[in-house]
């Protein structure tokens, strides 16, 4: 299903479509500030086998994201975070960056992986917000890359919809997107360390 939602101000009858498509397993793609994003519902254990399997890796092995959309959400899944690294994150959030922090007992479980870390996300776009609010529950998140070697990421939704559409429930058309992805960020040390230069210039923060 190829779903067109405006990108400030989505629907209400789109969010339940995508919401209650998640909550049984769905594997959607959506817009993001930066690229647009494959992921699903991070209690669905099998659908995140499904995203691995699309990006043909394995899922313990995958070094997927997730989008919260809230510090506070944020905070039930990585163990207590450094002060310097939560007042940078207050003042970028929601914005173009993945910090990664060291996850609580709740991320390996979900994965079914011995990870110690998890790359978090809070986009600033509207979108993803609604639909991870109104799940309750963060949704993983992995780029979705172009064949062409000249080229990183996809960004025209339909052109992704004729790509992935027998191997996806959902691809949400807001609009193209750009081709940079976030910039990640280290924030499980004494120092904030950039593991990838992307859209978000975090010493704008600092």
């Amino acid at each position: 299903m190829l779903l067109k939602i405006h990108p400030d101000n989505p629907g209400d009858r789109h969010l339940k479509i995508i919401v209650d498509c998640l909550r049984k397993g769905g594997v959607i793609i959506y817009p993001t500030d930066t690229v647009y994003g494959l992921g699903c519902d991070i209690t669905q254990i099998r659908a995140v086998d499904r995203v691995a399997l699309i990006k043909g890796i394995k899922r313990e092995k995958a070094n997927f994201s997730i989008i919260c959309y809230s510090l506070s959400q944020l905070s039930g899944y990585s163990r207590p975070i450094p002060n310097h690294t939560y007042k940078v994150m207050r003042r970028a959030l929601p914005g173009p960056f993945t910090f990664i922090l060291n996850a609580n007992n709740e991320v390996p479980h979900f994965f079914q992986s011995k990870k110690k870390t998890v790359g978090i996300r809070i986009p600033d776009h509207n979108v993803p917000l609604h639909i991870v609010e109104r799940l309750g529950n963060p949704i993983m998140t992995t780029s979705i890359h172009h064949d062409d070697e000249l080229i990183d990421y996809l960004t025209d939704p339909e052109v992704i919809y004729d790509k992935f559409h027998k191997l996806v429930d959902i691809v949400i058309d807001s609009g193209s997107c750009g081709n940079i992805p976030s910039t990640v960020i280290d924030g499980t040390g004494e120092e904030l360390v950039i593991i990838r230069q992307g859209k978000g210039v975090i010493e704008e923060y600092l």
